[in-house]
């Protein structure tokens, strides 16, 4: 006990505490409310966040040094993800399958391998971030260009830093007499 210390949200202690319930407390005797499990994706209000039900992991060997531990853990990971089969947006889709990136297969099928760290979930985490990434390369829209043309005044001042460099250049010739 310490001065100005209330229960909390009405019940003894932290949370819920057997031993000396709150009768104020509504979940007194009760059972604890069911929750409800969120859909698959990691953040559902996300439509450019892929599912977890449309990205494969799967773990390899890595490469490179780490004596004993590399020879005798699968820590790296592939990640796959169907891009055509995948729940993200069709203007999305096609964006990312017209990128020309490598690791884009011509099946639609980005591959992501991902062995930079000693654990499998963060390899995992890493492979997920460089998705995100990639998807989110793909969903940028570029900004319309307008062509616009140059103004008499700088069209004048750059033939007139050409001439000053092309008599500076002249200036450096060799002297005849």
């Amino acid at each position: 006990w310490w001065p100005g210390w209330r229960p909390y949200r009405g019940c003894w202690r932290f949370g819920i505490c057997p031993a000396r319930p709150d009768p104020r407390c509504a979940r007194v005797g009760s059972t604890p409310p069911t929750v409800t499990p969120l859909p698959t994706a990691l953040n559902p209000y996300n439509p450019l966040e892929p599912l977890d039900s449309e990205v494969e992991f799967s773990a390899i060997r890595a490469q490179g040094a780490g004596g004993q531990n590399v020879n005798k853990v699968s820590n790296a990971v592939h990640l796959r993800f169907d891009v055509k089969a995948s729940s993200l947006p069709e203007e999305v889709k096609a964006r990312l399958l017209a990128l020309g990136d490598q690791r884009i297969s011509g099946d639609g099928v980005v591959v992501i391998k991902a062995q930079a760290h000693r654990s499998l979930p963060k390899n995992q985490a890493e492979a997920m971030d460089r998705l995100r990434d990639l998807i989110a390369q793909a969903a940028h829209v570029p900004k319309h260009r307008r062509a616009t043309k140059p103004t008499r005044s700088s069209q004048r001042r750059r033939v007139d830093g050409k001439v000053l460099q092309g008599q500076k250049k002249a200036l450096r010739g060799k002297v005849s007499d």
